[in-house]
């Protein structure tokens, strides 16, 4: 007691002595074999500071913290199966509240990183912002990207607990996520790569509100006022000058719908006399085709969303991806190491974006979905003057899907 006193006070340098428990130096477990429980570490403590210049072991720390938190159940990875004895060793010397280890096998996701030696190595070479980063698999991470407790919790449900080391696909927790954003998240038209629609025979100085859905999988969510007028901006990709086979979008002599608009046709394509890039569209629209539906019965296959030039809002958007190429990333080649195999393009960031003006007054983590474009949440970097907006999950694409299968021949 008296050594162990001179420790506490600082009377020896760091590594110069150590606290050990007294149990079995003959156990066949390695960890019963008279372990170190305390150390000399000058060392400042993120909260303490430099109170203290001893600090417990894990082995030692881990059951005495879980009994005085009255923890009933400390769930640990399977390695931890060989440290449960201990656990039970200490509890029962100190006479304390008896918690009880559980291992269960470790989380292992697709495409991304869980170790957190390896996440930290993440965010102290700059390969991330933070802890925070949208693309870190920690619930700071999670909450920023617009990721909802009840998401998480059904994947936790789906997967259960096992004994066995496996690897979930991220594309589960992903489905998980877009069941729970589709039933509670509002519809918003928001375009990410604008393209400049201009209505020829629509009125100079109208403009008409539209009535839309809120969430057309509850109605008690209502419905909000779209702005139209005579200049509308639709996505880029929504047009194609040549299109090819199975493009239902707008082109050239072609009819498409606005939702929740008219319908329009594209009479004149505009270009950049240097770059040959389009940079406008001249189009009519039909008066009789307001809600996007006719009378006469006939079939517009395309749908565009779309915003109003003279009432859209500025926005940035941060497209997230899967921060690694690699599916499994614990299996690393020969000479390489797991940073190897970083995304470079797991960031996209559009700073032209356009949204509707109901999202003016936004808040920080409220969620979204952008139609026809997936679902998204209010950054923290979000302001009034430029909303900041994080892709959360895609939306399912179909023309991308028939896109890549052309690539294929």
């Amino acid at each position: 007691m008296d050594l162990f006193k001179r420790m506490k006070s600082g009377e020896f340098p760091d590594g110069s002595r150590t606290l050990r428990a007294r149990i079995d130096m003959a156990s066949p477990n390695l960890n019963m074999r008279d372990p170190v429980i305390y150390r000399i570490l000058r060392a400042t403590h993120h909260r303490t500071k430099d109170t203290w210049c001893i600090y417990p072991m894990y082995d030692y720390a881990h059951p005495v913290s879980d009994s005085l938190e009255k923890i009933t159940h400390s769930l640990c990875t399977l390695e931890f199966e060989d440290h449960r004895p201990i656990y039970n060793w200490f509890l029962e010397e100190l006479d304390i509240f008896r918690s009880r280890q559980i291992e269960f096998a470790r989380l292992n996701l697709t495409y991304t990183i869980m170790s957190k030696r390896k996440l930290l190595e993440l965010v102290n070479h700059g390969f991330v912002s933070g802890w925070d980063d949208p693309r870190m698999p920690t619930i700071s991470g999670l909450r920023r990207r617009g990721y909802s407790p009840a998401a998480i919790r059904e994947f936790c449900k789906r997967i259960g607990l096992a004994k066995r080391e496996s690897m979930v696909e991220i594309s589960l927790l992903e489905y998980c996520l877009r069941e729970d954003m589709n039933k509670h998240a509002p519809r918003i038209m928001a375009v990410l790569q604008p393209l400049k629609v201009i209505i020829d025979n629509y009125p100079e100085d109208r403009v008409e509100w539209l009535d839309a859905e809120n969430n057309p999988e509850d109605s008690s969510m209502g419905s909000r006022k779209l702005p139209f007028s005579r200049t509308v901006y639709i996505e880029q990709e929504d047009f194609r000058e040549d299109p090819p086979k199975k493009f239902f979008r707008l082109a050239p002599r072609r009819e498409i719908r606005l939702k929740h608009a008219y319908y329009i046709k594209c009479e004149k394509v505009v270009k950049d006399e240097k770059t040959g890039e389009i940079i406008e569209l001249h189009c009519t629209y039909d008066p009789k085709s307001r809600g996007g539906w006719t009378n006469d019965g006939r079939k517009v296959r395309g749908t565009s969303h779309w915003v109003s030039a003279a009432h859209a809002l500025p926005a940035e958007v941060r497209l997230y991806t899967h921060l690694f190429i690699k599916k499994d990333t614990g299996e690393v080649e020969d000479g390489k190491d797991f940073k190897d195999y970083i995304n470079p393009e797991s960031l996209e960031i559009l700073r032209d974006c356009l949204v509707e003006p109901s999202l003016k007054d936004a808040e920080t983590g409220t969620k979204y979905q952008f139609l026809r474009q997936g679902y998204f949440c209010v950054d923290p970097d979000s302001s009034k003057d430029k909303l900041v907006f994080n892709r959360t999950v895609t939306l399912r694409d179909t023309w991308a899907k028939i896109q890549r299968s052309m690539c294929l021949f």
